[in-house]
């Protein structure tokens, strides 16, 4: 742009050169033109050396004022927008298989290790009691460090407790490893920050159920492999039993490594740039603000509870539904992996469908249809759930699941689809709230129905966690938003500033 207008001026000037003493005026008009065009090249080479880039032509897909894209190709590899979508849900992908690898060969770890029922519900309560503090503490980090840091940091970290599995001896080391291991669920917040960052509101639940929803999935790929890595040792190697399920556990570690190598590589927390340069240009920003904002935002706390009974009884049910099949219907435990890892492998669609139908709704009706198609999918969720546990066949039950499955994963991504919208400065915050809500609602399922000392039976207790889900997501009701409205109120003021959610500084 710089040069043409260079060239129309030494086009006007040479006109005018031709009425009045041609060769002066032309030799002076040229060496002025030529001052200004040096420093027109002066300005362009400073400008490409700039850490941010303001031009939106340097981004092969269309964003907004902020850079934040406006459209979503998850078969793009395109930097930086898709690039860390990729990253993000590859990252929380290997975390989810490093954490449910456990379950699918829970009963040759049984045997081995000699554990109790209740050992065993311990030890399912511990690991996500340990998600909840990591979830906290990672939103705030993302605020402060960006997600990429914060991602990568937690896997790396806690790859080589996953590895520590191998060499478990008791009880207590079982408890206290899996304690250690649901830690690594915390990626999820960063996984949703990320997204949030990258994309805009109008694809932004789009984006969010994508990656969370490709993610989960590895809860389900581990129900699959895992059995499929021991039985390869045990049949075509001839390990013993008890040596074979130590050595499956080096793969999850592996893989939960080197995705986290990767997201430090490659990956980038803001459209512009690392976060080291937004946190190096705002030195008056407060964090204790920041984190107090999010903090006492009802909003917050409301989706935090909702989402411990659609995120929650999701992994709730990760944890137990193999066993509930091998016990329950005496299949092996391949054909019980291969069923649990068909509820998770439809994370593949149905979350990332909860986004679509967020945004889709969104467009049309507002805050409202977010709002109203959170609670009515998690509602019929519940009621999957009340039936899965009052059907008594192998094949109904599989077909209920199914649908439960399609259903409870949905609501994961329609909550995500209003999360951005709760408070912009405090995006980690709210993240790590909602996040933490979901395991949150994990443990307090699993140790009211689940936990071994419940006088109820595994089917019957299903049920219970089905019409909990469908009493918590009744609070939805309550979340209003003065510029956009409620489930039942339209907004109060579309001009109004909203401080809890700009908070600026």
């Amino acid at each position: 742009m710089i040069k043409y207008k260079w060239w129309c001026l030494e086009a006007l000037f040479s006109h005018q050169s031709t009425h009045v003493n041609l060769h002066y005026k032309y030799s002076t008009c040229s060496s002025f033109l030529n001052s200004i065009h040096s420093i027109a090249i002066a300005m362009e080479e400073e400008q490409s050396h700039s850490k941010i880039d303001q031009s939106p032509n340097n981004f092969s897909i269309a964003v907004d004022y902020d850079h934040k894209a406006t459209e979503f190709r998850p078969f793009s590899l395109s930097s930086p927008h898709m690039r860390a979508f990729h990253l993000a849900w590859l990252s929380l992908f290997s975390c989810f298989f490093s954490t449910f690898a456990i379950p699918p060969l829970l009963e040759v770890i049984r045997k081995d290790l000699n554990l109790t029922q209740t050992d065993i519900g311990t030890a399912g309560i511990a690991s996500f009691i340990g998600s909840i503090f990591s979830r906290l503490a990672i939103g705030p980090a993302c605020d402060v460090f960006g997600p990429r840091v914060a991602s990568a940091t937690l896997s790396l970290l806690t790859a080589p407790v996953v590895l520590s599995t191998s060499l478990i001896s008791s009880a207590k080391s079982f408890i206290l490893v899996r304690f250690l291991i649901g830690f690594s669920l915390a990626n999820f917040v960063a996984s949703q920050f990320w997204m949030s960052s990258m994309f805009s509101g109008c694809t932004v639940g789009l984006a969010n159920g994508f990656a969370a929803g490709w993610a989960n999935v590895g809860s389900g790929v581990t129900q699959l492999v895992m059995p499929l890595v021991y039985t390869l040792f045990t049949t075509c190697f001839n390990v013993p039993s008890f040596i074979s399920w130590r050595i499956a556990f080096i793969l999850p570690a592996i893989f939960q490594a080197a995705t986290a190598i990767l997201v430090l590589v490659y990956g980038q927390d803001l459209p512009d740039g690392n976060y080291k340069h937004k946190i190096t240009n705002n030195q008056s920003e407060n964090f204790c603000n920041v984190l107090f904002n999010g903090l006492k935002n009802y909003r917050g706390w409301i989706l935090g509870l909702t989402y411990g009974f659609c995120f929650g009884v999701e992994l709730t049910t990760d944890n137990i539904i193999a066993a509930y099949f091998y016990n329950r219907f005496h299949v092996n435990i391949e054909m019980a992996g291969a069923i649990a890892a068909s509820f998770g492998l439809a994370n593949c669609v149905s979350r990332p469908v909860g986004g679509i139908v967020s945004d889709k709704m969104g467009k049309r009706f507002g805050m409202r249809g977010r709002l109203w198609s959170l609670w009515a999918v998690q509602t019929v969720a519940g009621l999957m759930c009340v039936l899965l546990g009052r059907v008594n066949t192998i094949l109904a039950s599989v077909l209920v699941m199914a649908c439960f499955s399609l259903f409870v994963q949905a609501a994961s991504g329609l909550t995500f689809g209003i999360v951005p919208f709760v408070s912009k400065r405090s995006l980690g915050v709210i993240s790590g709230m909602t996040g933490s809500g979901g395991t949150l609602g994990a443990v307090i399922t699993q140790l009211l129905l689940f936990s071994g000392s419940t006088k109820f039976s595994t089917q019957t207790s299903i049920s219970i966690m089905g019409l909990m889900m469908i009493v918590f997501t009744l609070p939805i009701t309550l979340i209003y938003f003065p510029k956009w409205g409620g489930m039942f109120c339209g907004p109060s003021n579309i001009h109004q500033y909203d401080e809890n959610y700009h908070l600026l500084h």
